[in-house]
Protein backbone atom coordinates (compact mmCIF):
# COMPACT_ATOMS: atom_id res chain seq x y z
CA UNK A 1 0.00 0.00 0.00
CA UNK A 2 2.58 2.43 0.65
CA UNK A 3 4.38 1.91 -2.47
CA UNK A 4 1.16 2.35 -4.49
CA UNK A 5 0.73 6.17 -1.74
CA UNK A 6 4.55 6.86 -3.76
CA UNK A 7 3.40 6.24 -6.88
CA UNK A 8 0.52 8.23 -7.22
CA UNK A 9 2.41 10.73 -5.64
CA UNK A 10 5.23 10.57 -8.32
CA UNK A 11 2.31 10.61 -10.71
CA UNK A 12 0.39 13.73 -9.76
CA UNK A 13 2.66 15.45 -7.36
CA UNK A 14 4.39 18.63 -7.96
CA UNK A 15 0.81 19.35 -9.82
CA UNK A 16 -0.66 20.98 -7.43
CA UNK A 17 0.09 21.80 -3.94
CA UNK A 18 -3.31 21.10 -2.13
CA UNK A 19 -2.96 17.43 -4.06
CA UNK A 20 0.54 17.18 -2.90
CA UNK A 21 -0.20 18.39 0.27
CA UNK A 22 -2.92 15.56 0.62
CA UNK A 23 -0.93 12.90 -0.97
CA UNK A 24 1.98 13.63 1.89
CA UNK A 25 -0.91 13.36 4.30
CA UNK A 26 -2.08 10.18 2.62
CA UNK A 27 1.49 8.49 3.08
CA UNK A 28 2.08 9.70 6.85
CA UNK A 29 -1.23 8.01 7.42
CA UNK A 30 -0.01 4.57 5.55
CA UNK A 31 3.19 4.87 7.77
CA UNK A 32 1.47 4.92 11.16
CA UNK A 33 -0.95 2.26 10.14
CA UNK A 34 1.56 -0.28 8.84
CA UNK A 35 3.43 0.35 12.39
CA UNK A 36 0.13 -0.40 14.18
CA UNK A 37 -0.72 -3.07 11.65
CA UNK A 38 2.18 -4.88 12.75
CA UNK A 39 1.23 -5.64 16.26
CA UNK A 40 -0.13 -8.82 17.13
CA UNK A 41 -2.42 -7.98 20.21
CA UNK A 42 -3.21 -5.06 22.34
CA UNK A 43 -3.90 -4.63 26.03
CA UNK A 44 -6.87 -2.27 27.03
CA UNK A 45 -5.29 1.08 27.77
CA UNK A 46 -2.23 0.13 26.08
CA UNK A 47 0.11 2.94 27.44
CA UNK A 48 3.10 1.46 25.27
CA UNK A 49 0.78 2.06 21.66
CA UNK A 50 -1.86 4.15 22.87
CA UNK A 51 -0.45 7.28 21.39
CA UNK A 52 0.32 5.58 18.11
CA UNK A 53 -3.40 4.43 17.81
CA UNK A 54 -4.19 8.14 18.83
CA UNK A 55 -2.22 9.72 16.04
CA UNK A 56 -3.35 7.13 13.78
CA UNK A 57 -7.25 8.50 14.71
CA UNK A 58 -6.47 12.09 14.10
CA UNK A 59 -4.50 11.26 10.62
CA UNK A 60 -7.52 9.57 9.76
CA UNK A 61 -9.77 12.59 10.46
CA UNK A 62 -7.48 15.10 8.83
CA UNK A 63 -7.00 12.95 5.97
CA UNK A 64 -10.46 12.34 5.11
CA UNK A 65 -11.18 16.16 5.75
CA UNK A 66 -8.86 17.26 3.84
CA UNK A 67 -10.37 14.99 0.98
CA UNK A 68 -14.01 15.86 1.45
CA UNK A 69 -13.26 19.68 2.19
CA UNK A 70 -10.51 20.89 -0.05
CA UNK A 71 -9.36 18.46 -2.67
CA UNK A 72 -12.65 16.52 -3.94
CA UNK A 73 -13.98 20.50 -4.40
CA UNK A 74 -10.77 21.48 -6.33
CA UNK A 75 -11.03 18.24 -8.60
CA UNK A 76 -14.92 18.68 -9.50
CA UNK A 77 -14.33 22.22 -9.75
CA UNK A 78 -11.86 21.44 -12.57
CA UNK A 79 -14.14 19.41 -14.37
CA UNK A 80 -16.69 22.29 -14.38
CA UNK A 81 -14.01 24.27 -15.51
CA UNK A 82 -12.80 22.30 -18.61
CA UNK A 83 -16.86 21.19 -19.20
CA UNK A 84 -15.89 17.93 -18.52
CA UNK A 85 -19.54 16.07 -18.33
CA UNK A 86 -18.34 12.45 -18.90
CA UNK A 87 -15.30 13.07 -16.05
CA UNK A 88 -18.16 14.66 -13.48
CA UNK A 89 -20.52 11.74 -14.25
CA UNK A 90 -17.50 8.91 -13.70
CA UNK A 91 -16.43 11.45 -10.71
CA UNK A 92 -19.48 10.86 -8.76
CA UNK A 93 -19.34 7.28 -9.07
CA UNK A 94 -16.05 7.31 -7.47
CA UNK A 95 -17.25 9.61 -4.65
CA UNK A 96 -19.84 7.04 -3.84
CA UNK A 97 -17.27 4.89 -3.39
CA UNK A 98 -14.86 7.29 -1.28
CA UNK A 99 -18.17 8.20 0.77
CA UNK A 100 -18.73 4.76 1.90
CA UNK A 101 -15.11 4.64 2.91
CA UNK A 102 -15.88 7.53 4.80
CA UNK A 103 -18.36 6.17 7.42
CA UNK A 104 -15.66 3.72 8.06
CA UNK A 105 -12.81 5.44 8.78
CA UNK A 106 -14.77 7.96 11.28
CA UNK A 107 -16.13 4.78 13.08
CA UNK A 108 -12.78 3.69 13.63
CA UNK A 109 -12.08 7.05 14.96
CA UNK A 110 -14.66 7.26 17.14
CA UNK A 111 -14.01 3.66 18.50
CA UNK A 112 -10.59 4.01 19.22
CA UNK A 113 -9.97 8.06 20.12
CA UNK A 114 -9.64 6.06 24.05
CA UNK A 115 -7.59 3.45 24.06
CA UNK A 116 -10.30 1.78 26.95
CA UNK A 117 -11.50 -1.41 24.86
CA UNK A 118 -8.69 -2.63 22.61
CA UNK A 119 -9.98 -6.36 22.08
CA UNK A 120 -10.86 -5.78 18.55
CA UNK A 121 -8.13 -3.21 17.28
CA UNK A 122 -6.17 -6.29 15.51
CA UNK A 123 -9.13 -7.22 13.24
CA UNK A 124 -10.17 -3.67 12.80
CA UNK A 125 -7.04 -2.99 11.54
CA UNK A 126 -6.97 -5.45 9.30
CA UNK A 127 -11.00 -3.92 7.87
CA UNK A 128 -9.63 -0.62 7.74
CA UNK A 129 -6.76 -1.55 5.51
CA UNK A 130 -8.92 -3.00 3.22
CA UNK A 131 -10.93 0.12 3.21
CA UNK A 132 -7.98 2.52 2.88
CA UNK A 133 -6.80 0.54 0.17
CA UNK A 134 -10.40 0.85 -2.00
CA UNK A 135 -10.38 4.96 -0.64
CA UNK A 136 -7.13 5.21 -1.91
CA UNK A 137 -7.93 3.26 -5.73
CA UNK A 138 -11.08 5.51 -5.94
CA UNK A 139 -9.19 8.92 -5.46
CA UNK A 140 -6.40 8.12 -7.64
CA UNK A 141 -9.22 7.36 -10.20
CA UNK A 142 -10.74 10.75 -9.19
CA UNK A 143 -7.14 12.61 -9.66
CA UNK A 144 -6.42 11.14 -12.98
CA UNK A 145 -10.11 11.55 -14.38
CA UNK A 146 -10.52 15.18 -13.01
CA UNK A 147 -6.99 16.62 -13.36
CA UNK A 148 -4.08 14.72 -14.80
CA UNK A 149 -6.87 14.73 -18.01
CA UNK A 150 -7.10 18.16 -17.73
CA UNK A 151 -3.11 18.58 -17.59
CA UNK A 152 -2.26 18.90 -21.07
CA UNK A 153 -5.43 21.39 -22.00
CA UNK A 154 -3.47 23.92 -19.49
CA UNK A 155 0.03 24.41 -21.14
Amino acid sequence: MLEHCQSAQERWGGVNDIIDRWLNQRQSLLVVYCGLSGVKAFADNDQEHGATIRNLCQLLVDYVSAGHFEVYEQLIQEGKDFEDTEGLKKAATLYQVIDDTTEKLIDFNDKYEEIDDLSTLVEDLSETGVTLANRFEAEDQMINVLHTAHKQLVV
